[in-house]
C-alpha cells in the first residue's frame, strides 16, 4: 500500500507512503481514494488526518505519468479532491517539508491545514509549461487572496508556509511532532461547522484590470501564463464546479502543447544528467571538507562562493596581494548585495566570510581535499599550476581544472596521480549559473568522478559528464555556431539582424550581443590557438579585425555595437555595418538578403550537427545531456527543449535536407551531415527514440 491507514481513537490517519517525495502517481491516488472511503464509511471515525512519510507531504504529479497520460486516468486527482471537499467529516492536512503542485492542491482541498514550520508550498507547474489542473486556480485565491495566488501561480516559485500564516490557508503553524498536533486539532474541530471555502464567493474590485495587468507583463510566448490567467478569471464568472472544469480543460490543452513537452523534457533531462553510465552505485566517495581555489579573478571568486554558500571552508590563492584583495572584495560585495536584498541575514554573511582564507602561499593547498585551478586559459600556465598541485597536495586530494577547452588528458599526464585529475568547468557567473561540465579524463578514477558528481549536487549545480576533446560539449558546439554567425555577416547579414532572429527564437541574446557582453577577445584567443594547432581551419576574419581595432565589447564601450557611458544597451554601429559591407566587397562576395528562419536554421542546425558528432564519439553520454548543457549554460530557449529535442520536433529528415542544402553553399565543408544524423534518418528514428 502506498497509503497507510490507521486509527487513533476516533481519528483516521491516512499516511502517504511513497518516499522520498510522495508523487501522486496512479497507484498512490487509487490507494488514497480507497483509504478515504474507508474512513468516511467507518462508523467510529469522526475526523480524518492526511499526512505523509519521507522528505515532504507531496511533490505533486509524477512527471513521467504526465507524458504517458496516466496522470489523467481515474481516479484523477480532481475527483479525489471533490470527495475530500464534500466530506461530512472534518479533514485535516498535516503538512511538512513541502507541498508542491498537486500536493499543494491536495492540502488545499482539506478543510484545515497544519504546517510544520519551514514547510515550502507552491505551484511550479508554469515552469513545465503547465498550470494547476486540479482546482488550484480556484482554491488558492479563496485561501490567500487573488494577488498572492496570481503571483504564486505565475512565478512558480516555492515559499515558506510561514509567510502565509495569516491567511485562510494556514490554520496552525507548529514545530515539534506534527502528527500529535494534528490529532489534537482534530479533537478540537470534530463538532465544529466544516469550512467550505470552495463555495465562498470571490471578491476583488476590478479583477479584470488586475488580471490584465499581469497579462501585459507575461513573457512573450508564455502560453501557460495566459491560460492560468484565463482560469483565474473563470473563478469570478462561474460556479466553482464550472470554473474547475474550465481549468481542467485548459490544463489538458497545455499538457499536449509542444512548449510543455519541451519544458518537461528539460526537467527530466536535468534529473538524468547526474547519472553516470557504467559507474557502479557502490563506488566509494572521498570526503570533501575543505576546498582550495587557485586564481582569485572573477571566475575563481565565483567558484569559491559556491562552496562558502554550503558551509565548506575555502582557501583562495593568488600570486599577488592586489589580486587576492580584489577576489575577496568580489565575494564580500556579493554577500553584501544579498544582505541588502534580504536574501541573507547578517549572521549568515559573517559566517560565510569567516570560512574564507586568502593567501599568497601555494602550500596552503596541502590541507584541501579538492583543489580547483581557475587561472588564465593558457596551457603553459595551467601546466605549471598542475605541477605544483601534484607536488603540494596531500594524498587523495582531487586536482580539478576549470578549463573550458584545453586538453585535460595532457594536464593529467603531467602529474604523478592522473587518476585524481578531473575537469570542473563552471559557467560565468560561477555562483549563479547552475551548469557544471564535469570532464572525465582517460584515467580519472571512478571514485573521483563519483565524488565530484555528488559534490555538484551538494552545491546545487546540475552536473553533466563529458569526455575530453577540444571544447568538451558546450564550447565545441558553440564554435560551429560562432563560425556560421561570422559567415552570415560576410554573406549579407548585419549583427543586429542575426541577433534579432535568435532572440525572437527565444535566446536571451544573439551571438553578437553575447560576445560583446563576455568580451570579443575571449573567443579571439581561442581562434588564435586554433590557427596554430589546426592551420587549415577557417573562420570569418571579421571578428579578428574587430578585436584588432580594439572593439572588445561593453568593457571598451565598442564591439559589434556601440555603447554609451552609463548605458549598456547595444546600439547598432553605422561604422561596423559599413565596414562589414566593405569587407564582403573585398572578398568578392555579393551580399544577399536572409530570412530570419534561415538565420535560425543556419545557427541552430550547426549546433545539432556538431552535437550528433559528440554523441557518436562518446564525448557526451546521452542526447539529453547536450540539451541540458545548452539550456542551462548557453541560453538555448527552454521552451524549445534544447538543440536535439528541437531537432526531433522539426524532424530529422528536414534537418538533414537543410544541412545538405547548406553544404552546397559557401564553406560547405563545414556542413557535412554527421554520421549519426544520417543513420537516424535512415532508421526513421530521432535522437530520443
Amino acid at each position: 500500500m502506498l497509503v497507510n491507514y490507521r486509527v487513533a481513537e476516533d481519528v483516521a490517519v491516512l499516511e502517504l507512503n511513497s518516499p522520498p517525495v510522495n508523487t501522486l502517481s496512479l497507484p498512490l491516488r487509487s490507494d488514497l481514494l480507497d483509504c478515504l472511503f474507508r474512513a468516511l464509511d467507518g462508523v467510529s471515525i469522526r475526523t480524518i488526518v492526511i499526512t505523509a512519510r519521507g522528505k515532504g507531504f507531496s511533490a505533486g504529479a509524477d512527471v513521467d505519468e504526465l507524458a504517458a497520460g496516466a496522470a489523467l486516468r481515474e481516479p484523477q486527482l480532481g475527483k479525489i479532491l471533490e470527495v475530500l471537499d464534500s466530506s461530512q467529516k472534518p479533514v485535516i492536512a498535516a503538512v511538512h517539508g513541502m507541498a508542491v503542485g498537486g500536493g499543494f492542491e491536495l492540502a488545499m482541498a482539506c478543510h484545515y491545514r497544519i504546517f510544520q514550520t519551514g514547510t515550502l508550498v507552491g505551484m511550479p507547474e508554469i515552469k513545465l509549461g503547465l498550470m494547476p489542473g486540479a482546482t488550484g486556480t480556484q482554491r488558492l485565491p479563496r485561501l490567500v487572496g487573488l494577488e498572492t495566488a496570481a503571483n504564486m501561480i505565475l512565478n512558480g516559485n516555492l515559499q515558506p508556509a510561514d509567510t502565509l500564516k495569516d491567511t485562510r490557508l494556514c490554520d496552525q503553524l507548529v514545530s515539534g511532532d506534527l502528527l500529535n498536533h494534528a490529532i489534537a486539532y482534530a479533537e478540537r474541530v470534530r463538532t465544529s461547522e466544516i469550512p467550505r471555502y470552495s463555495s465562498a464567493p470571490l471578491d476583488y474590485p476590478n479583477w479584470q484590470a488586475y488580471l490584465q495587468a499581469h497579462r501585459n507583463r507575461l513573457q512573450p510566448g508564455s502560453v501557460a501564463g495566459s491560460k492560468a490567467l484565463d482560469a483565474l478569471g473563470a473563478a469570478f464568472q462561474n460556479t466553482f464546479q464550472q470554473a474547475s472544469e474550465i481549468e481542467l480543460a485548459l490544463f489538458i490543452e497545455l499538457l499536449h502543447s509542444k512548449q510543455s513537452q519541451a519544458l518537461r523534457h528539460v526537467f527530466a533531462a536535468e534529473k538524468l544528467s547526474s547519472k553516470v553510465e557504467g559507474l557502479a552505485a557502490n563506488v566509494p566517495h572521498r570526503e570533501v571538507a575543505r576546498v582550495a581555489v587557485i586564481g582569485a579573478g572573477t571566475m575563481g571568486a565565483g567558484i569559491a562562493i559556491n562552496f562558502l554558500d554550503h558551509e565548506i571552508p575555502v582557501s583562495l590563492i593568488d600570486i599577488t596581494q592586489p589580486a587576492l584583495e580584489r577576489g575577496a572584495q568580489v565575494i564580500r560585495k556579493t554577500y553584501e548585495t544579498a544582505l541588502k536584498k534580504g536574501r541573507l541575514a547578517e549572521t549568515q554573511v559573517r559566517s560565510r566570510m569567516e570560512l574564507l582564507t586568502t593567501t599568497l602561499e601555494m602550500k596552503a593547498i596541502g590541507s584541501a581535499d579538492l583543489i580547483i585551478e581557475a587561472v588564465f586559459e593558457e596551457m603553459q600556465v595551467k601546466e605549471e599550476i598542475f605541477r605544483q598541485m601534484d607536488l603540494l597536495a596531500k594524498s587523495g586530494a582531487i586536482l580539478a581544472s576549470n578549463t573550458s577547452s584545453l586538453d585535460l588528458n595532457y594536464l593529467a599526464s603531467r602529474t604523478n596521480r592522473p587518476g585524481d585529475v578531473i575537469g570542473m568547468h563552471f559557467f560565468s557567473p560561477a555562483n549563479v549559473m547552475k551548469l557544471l561540465e564535469v570532464v572525465r579524463t582517460e584515467r580519472t578514477a571512478d571514485e573521483v568522478l563519483a565524488t565530484v558528481m555528488s559534490l555538484a549536487r551538494r552545491i546545487e549545480k546540475i552536473p553533466v559528464v563529458a569526455r575530453v576533446c577540444d571544447g568538451f560539449i558546450g564550447n565545441r558546439m558553440i564554435e560551429e555556431y560562432g563560425r556560421q554567425a561570422g559567415f552570415l555577416l560576410e554573406e549579407g547579414c548585419l549583427p543586429q539582424q542575426v541577433d534579432a532572429a535568435l532572440e525572437a527564437f527565444g535566446f536571451p541574446m544573439g551571438p553578437f550581443r553575447m560576445n560583446d557582453l563576455v568580451g570579443n577577445d575571449i573567443p579571439w584567443k581561442v581562434r588564435l590557438r586554433r590557427y596554430k594547432t589546426n592551420p587549415s581551419t577557417i573562420y570569418s576574419k571579421l571578428p579578428d579585425v574587430l578585436c584588432e581595432k580594439g572593439r572588445l565589447g561593453q568593457k571598451t564601450g565598442a564591439g559589434w555595437y556601440d555603447y554609451f557611458p552609463g548605458n549598456r544597451k547595444a546600439q547598432p554601429s553605422a561604422e561596423v555595418n559599413e565596414w562589414i559591407a566593405n569587407f564582403s566587397a573585398q572578398l568578392g562576395i555579393k551580399r544577399r538578403n536572409f530570412r530570419d528562419e534561415e538565420i535560425v536554421d543556419r545557427l541552430v542546425f550547426a549546433l545539432v550537427n556538431e552535437a550528433a558528432k559528440l554523441l557518436d564519439e562518446g564525448i557526451a553520454q546521452r542526447a539529453s545531456d547536450i540539451d541540458v548543457v545548452y539550456v542551462k549554460g548557453y541560453g538555448f530557449p527552454p521552451a524549445k527543449g534544447g538543440p536535439l529535442f528541437y531537432a526531433d520536433m522539426r524532424g530529422l529528415p528536414f534537418v538533414q535536407r537543410t544541412i545538405k542544402q547548406f553544404a552546397c553553399g559557401r564553406h560547405g565543408e563545414y556542413w557535412q551531415p554527421a554520421a549519426l544524423l544520417q543513420r537516424l534518418v535512415a532508421q526513421k528514428q530521432g535522437f530520443f527514440d
